[in-house]
């Protein structure tokens, strides 16, 4: 079937599932196949379920039927098929006359944080669609797109990636005609292979722009970002920054322990709006920045973007703080690498309080640059003097072993076992910094804080 064909079945249906346990009716079910699941196998129970139509690999059992039942259509590849909708959906939603705009980012840390920020802003002025959650991979930013609807006057898709290709896949996908990229830094090392595989991965979304006449926004005060910005010929540039702009970061302490901004009012003026936001973490200034720079280049003032600003509540666990019965919790539980672990630890630093504690799960897909990066990280964390240290998983355990002497930390083997030790040893009146990569699933310690 020709995707311009399919994309008239796609506007009679009340939008598009792969997961037929979510089916509330009248959707198109795409029929995905992964490593463990077959989504095939469950094309007729999604139409039973009430989805309009069906999509499902040609070769798949339900399609070679004798009698082929009404709703399902056969195409050579479902994930492909469901890329090729979406950008086709992309590529014919208009507004006032003219083709939708889509911004892209990416980056190795703050995209989803800052993709919110930027949604909050704009959304101060414009209807605007935005990348749910983190679905970010290769079916998630198809399903995002899919997603815009014909009161959308903007929209704002988040990539991610853990392969040097990943990001030319996904350009390809949603056309962004604006760029961002929050930064580069040490994640998912196994699949990039280096740092400079990194940069090599996030720097295709800037290749799109330039060879598409596209704009990305440039954070100035990055020389890596600059440097990358400055090889690609045909890319405008808008630069922002917290240095660039003039702006200052006011210091956190136990009354503000959220990230303070003081922005000029405009650029070279000596009058500073203040900023007080919900995100901890001195780190989501330049997130902050970002989004006020989105925001403004769009016709949001400066004010309203604030305002947008200062009303965003996250509610991830990402760069989120809260006070418990007993404590101040610094709440990263998302996802960890090298980068924003040394940027989550230079935060509870910089952080005012009378006892520190930092409860951090092991950083994985490093590869073979994992056993140093986690003493990077031991030896940070040891020089902080803080009152309790506990490490959860077998990296942080080699790092120990390799390292023994310098301070003492707790190990422990899962995030279950942290969670006994601090359920007979309880910590109170503390500032705890919760971080780890998300298999490790640090919140369980959560309850027992």
């Amino acid at each position: 079937m020709e995707i311009k064909d399919l994309y008239s079945l796609f506007r009679q249906c009340a939008g598009v599932t792969t997961d037929s346990r979510t089916i509330a009716g009248g959707e198109m079910f795409f029929a995905l196949k992964g490593e463990n699941f077959d989504g095939n196998e469950y094309a007729l129970k999604a139409l039973e379920h009430g989805a309009r139509f069906a999509v499902v690999d040609a070769a798949s059992a339900v399609a070679s039927m004798d009698s082929v039942p009404q709703g399902i259509i056969p195409v050579e590849d479902t994930l492909k098929t469901l890329q090729a909708l979406a950008n086709y959906h992309r590529e014919n939603t208009f507004v006032d006359g003219k083709r939708l705009t889509v911004i892209g980012l990416t980056g190795t840390n703050g995209k989803t944080t800052t993709k919110e920020l930027i949604t909050a802003v704009l959304s101060s002025k414009f209807k605007v669609t935005a990348t749910k959650g983190n679905l970010n991979n290769d079916i998630g930013v198809p399903l995002s797109l899919l997603s815009i609807g014909p009161e959308t006057q903007l929209a704002v898709i988040e990539m991610g990636a853990s392969h040097p290709e990943d990001i030319t896949g996904l350009v390809a996908v949603c056309d962004p005609d604006y760029g961002l990229i929050t930064n580069v830094g040490k994640a998912h090392l196994l699949g990039f292979g280096s740092f400079e595989g990194v940069k090599y991965a996030k720097g295709k979304l800037y290749d799109w722009l330039g060879s598409h006449g596209g704009t990305a926004f440039v954070n100035a005060d990055d020389p890596v970002l600059t440097g990358m910005a400055s090889e690609r010929a045909g890319m405008e540039v808008i630069n922002y920054g917290i240095g660039y702009s003039g702006s200052i970061v006011l210091p956190s302490d136990a009354v503000h322990p959220f990230v303070r901004m003081a922005i000029p009012q405009e650029e070279g003026s000596e009058t500073l709006l203040a900023l007080e936001s919900h995100l901890a973490g001195a780190y989501n200034a330049t997130n902050i920045a970002a989004a006020i720079a989105v925001g403004m280049h769009f016709g949001v003032s400066l004010e309203d973007a604030i305002e947008a600003v200062e009303s965003y509540v996250p509610t991830n666990n990402r760069s989120q703080m809260e006070r418990s019965s007993r404590n101040m919790l610094i709440k990263d539980l998302y996802n960890a690498n090298p980068t924003s672990m040394e940027a989550a630890l230079s935060n509870l630093a910089m952080t005012e309080a009378e006892s520190k504690a930092a409860l951090l799960g092991e950083m994985r897909e490093l590869g073979e640059d994992s056993l140093q990066e986690h003493i990077s990280i031991l030896r940070m964390v040891r020089s902080m003097g803080l009152d309790l240290v506990c490490l959860v998983g077998e990296e942080f355990r080699k790092a120990v072993e390799a390292e023994p002497d310098g301070g003492e930390v707790k190990c422990f083997g899962t995030s279950d076992e942290l969670a006994a030790w601090l359920a007979g040893n309880p910590v109170s009146g503390a500032t705890v910094l919760v971080k780890g990569s998300r298999g490790v699933q640090m919140e369980k310690t959560l309850k027992e804080l």
